[in-house]
């Protein structure tokens, strides 16, 4: 008779450039999840896409050094095959196979928080956490992200949106539209891989250069002076957002290497320290965000709190005005130690182990809900 537990698969690594940091977003989801609920099943997935059963015991390689982690590829070649009860395939030993119940896809960047993977999850009739197919393609393009969120009333920073196939405007063209200094980003890239800040005209070449290698579309954005708030959500129809906080970042941004690489890249300011007006505003605006969006389950939206000098005529005379804007939403964010989102939470009053088990239960919940539509005319 088989376990009533339910069995998880952590899906980790990828196709992406943001591989090592799954690998340690599943080492922390792997290590906290309850065990007197859940069987976690590891299945990581190469740099060139090949989806490989890991052995617990050799799970991560390296797994102290950031910069030298990788998981152990001595392992079973698996597959998922559509409309299969959640069979997981073993095509190295076919009795080994195994099934699952839900699937955690711990996995950053393209080819798995971009909706790929969760199309594939959907085609065999699995539940999964976060965001669907179009919540994820949305979340992952920060071209059509910034443009919804535009006409939806969400106020965002100024941004100009490039293809690799368009001649390059001139830097004095953009220098007079966005201001000085700007960034350049790959449109469909997380956690800082790609981007770079522009001050003068050889390092918008450079930054051009350094984006297209990872995208064939980029993004220009003004640099917004001013404070980095994040807030995380979490829920579906009716999502809850946490305490905002504040990155203090002691790079020149936050870089990747501030986030994944250097205990010592940023300050976390858990809570940050804003007037309750604020707060309200910052939380009120990461659901509208999250739901314009059309994100599920999980997502950390990202802001600036811009300061401006005072208009000595206006209401905020004698004060320095601000506004809140919305940088990006994050449809996977990080899971590793130093985190963001579930830091958040924990600030909130969810643990990490109880945050992993509600965004489980918001998989199962939604799956349920999607199973009682119809398939067919009659």
């Amino acid at each position: 008779m088989r376990d009533k537990k339910l069995n998880v698969g952590i899906l980790f690594g990828g196709k992406s450039a943001e591989h090592e940091i799954s690998l340690q977003s599943a080492k922390n989801v792997y290590d906290a999840i309850n065990r007197e609920k859940y069987n976690p099943v590891l299945i990581g997935i190469d740099k060139s896409g090949k989806w490989l059963r890991t052995d617990e015991s050799l799970f991560l390689l390296d797994a102290d050094d950031p910069r030298r982690l990788r998981f152990d590829r001595e392992s079973d070649a698996v597959a998922l095959i559509p409309e299969s009860g959640g069979l997981l395939s073993n095509l190295t030993r076919p009795a080994a196979g195994e099934i699952l119940d839900v699937v955690f896809p711990i996995l950053h960047g393209p080819f798995g928080e971009d909706g790929t993977v969760q199309g594939l999850l959907k085609l065999a009739d699995l539940p999964f956490v976060g965001s669907g197919v179009l919540g994820s393609a949305v979340g992952m393009d920060k071209d059509m992200m910034k443009r919804l969120l535009r006409d939806g009333g969400i106020p965002i920073g100024k941004f100009i949106v490039l293809g690799s196939h368009e001649p390059l405007p001139a830097f004095e063209d953009l220098a007079g539209k966005l201001g000085l200094p700007f960034f350049i980003k790959p449109a469909n890239m997380g956690s800082s891989v790609g981007v770079s800040k522009i001050r003068n005209a050889g390092e918008y070449r450079q930054g051009v250069e350094e984006a297209f290698a990872y995208d064939t579309k980029i993004i220009l954005e003004e640099y917004i002076r001013g404070r980095e708030l994040e807030c995380s959500v979490l829920g579906n129809e009716e999502p809850l957002a946490s305490a905002p906080g504040e990155v203090i970042a002691t790079h020149d941004f936050y870089s990747y290497d501030a986030k994944y690489l250097d205990e010592n890249g940023a300050i976390l300011e858990i809570p940050a320290k804003i007037p309750e007006s604020l707060r309200k505003e910052v939380q009120d605006l990461a659901i509208k965000t999250f739901r314009i969006l059309g994100a599920g389950g999980l997502a950390r939206v990202d802001f600036f709190l811009e300061s401006r000098e005072p208009d000595a005529s206006g209401p905020s005379a004698g004060g320095a005005a601000c506004r809140v804007l919305v940088n990006e939403i994050n449809t996977m964010p990080g899971f590793t130690r130093i985190s963001m989102y579930p830091k958040l939470w924990e600030a909130s009053g969810l643990s990490y182990t109880d945050l992993i088990d509600r965004l489980i239960e918001l998989a199962v919940s939604r799956f349920k809900k999607e199973k009682k539509l119809k398939t067919s005319y009659r």
